[in-house]
């Protein structure tokens, strides 16, 4: 039955659910989207940080966000270093296309398997002042396991868009894929800039795995849910458009959620991939074109 107090409820929450899309899909806008590197094992990275937060968590009792923030630098640093085994096997050969998405789909096996093999296939989760808690706003509400992600989710993507807009270096990660000489003949080197874009684009998924443990319990394979999901947001917004895989998350968050609430969770996904085919069939470069 509908009604106004559960239509914006439902808004609400696919507004929050779609923010947290976001910060899962960020680090693919900028791998998948602007560097052309399909990086399918992006989302076992960020049940990677999920683990990462539980661990840290369960032994030190610390805030999961904080844990996500702090290992930021870490996650950075490993992107940096996968982007140099993928450049050394696979970019300078020139077979990233089909080698390259080979490597990803192994190397996400055997970080899922390391993870199965560790802590087993157990649901895992965390505590949190606020997980459990919700604020009413008249008759809406919102949850702070949802809210919190939401609003760290926003704040990161703000950030990305401002280094990416701001900065020499992400105005070159923007650049690199679309015309290659003329960022050498600026004086950057791809390379260069393609390892600290993949190490960025890793980096966010120790928040994003902080954010995602913090919603719901994570078991190694539940990366799995997320590959279509994110891929579909990325292209759905544009590809290499941040500001664009945003809405797009929101859109899908906003469907996901009132078809969720008003005709059953298992009808969700599949409208929105249902929205990115029709999107794409009126406008096949995405919601805001490619950056």
């Amino acid at each position: 039955m509908f009604s106004a107090e559960l239509l914006l409820n439902s808004v609400v929450a696919g507004l929050m659910l779609g923010s947290f899309y976001a910060a899962v899909a960020l680090g693919l806008a900028i791998t998948f989207g602007q560097l052309d590197i399909v990086n399918i094992a992006h989302p076992t990275f960020v049940i990677f940080g999920s683990y990462v937060a539980y661990i840290v968590n369960e032994n030190f009792g610390f805030d999961p966000v904080l844990i996500g923030v702090v290992f930021v630098p870490v996650f950075y640093l490993l992107g940096m270093l996968l982007y140099q085994v993928y450049y050394a096997c696979f970019e300078r050969t020139g077979q990233e296309s089909l080698s390259g998405l080979a490597f990803f789909f192994g190397l996400m096996f055997i970080v899922e398997v390391l993870l199965i093999l560790v802590y087993g296939v157990d649901y895992r989760l965390v505590e949190a002042p606020y997980i459990g808690k919700t604020w009413h706003l008249g008759y809406i509400d919102f949850p702070l396991r949802m809210a919190v992600p939401a609003v760290v989710s926003f704040v990161m993507t703000g950030l990305v868009v401002l280094f990416m807009s701001r900065t020499f270096m992400g105005k070159a990660i923007q650049a690199v894929s679309q015309d290659r000489l003329a960022l050498q003949l600026m004086g950057a080197d791809p390379i260069k800039v393609k390892r600290i874009a993949l190490g960025i684009g890793i980096a966010t998924a120790a928040v994003a795995g902080a954010l995602l443990i913090i919603i719901q319990p994570v078991e190694p394979s539940v990366g799995r849910l997320y590959i279509g999901r994110v891929f579909a947001i990325v292209v759905l917004g544009g590809m290499g458009s941040i500001p664009g895989m945003f809405v797009a998350a929101l859109l899908i968050g906003v469907v996901e959620s009132f078809i969720a609430t008003f005709y059953g969770p298992s009808w969700a996904p599949a409208v929105g991939y249902g929205i990115l085919l029709l999107t794409l069939a009126i406008r096949p470069q995405g919601l805001f074109g490619r950056a």
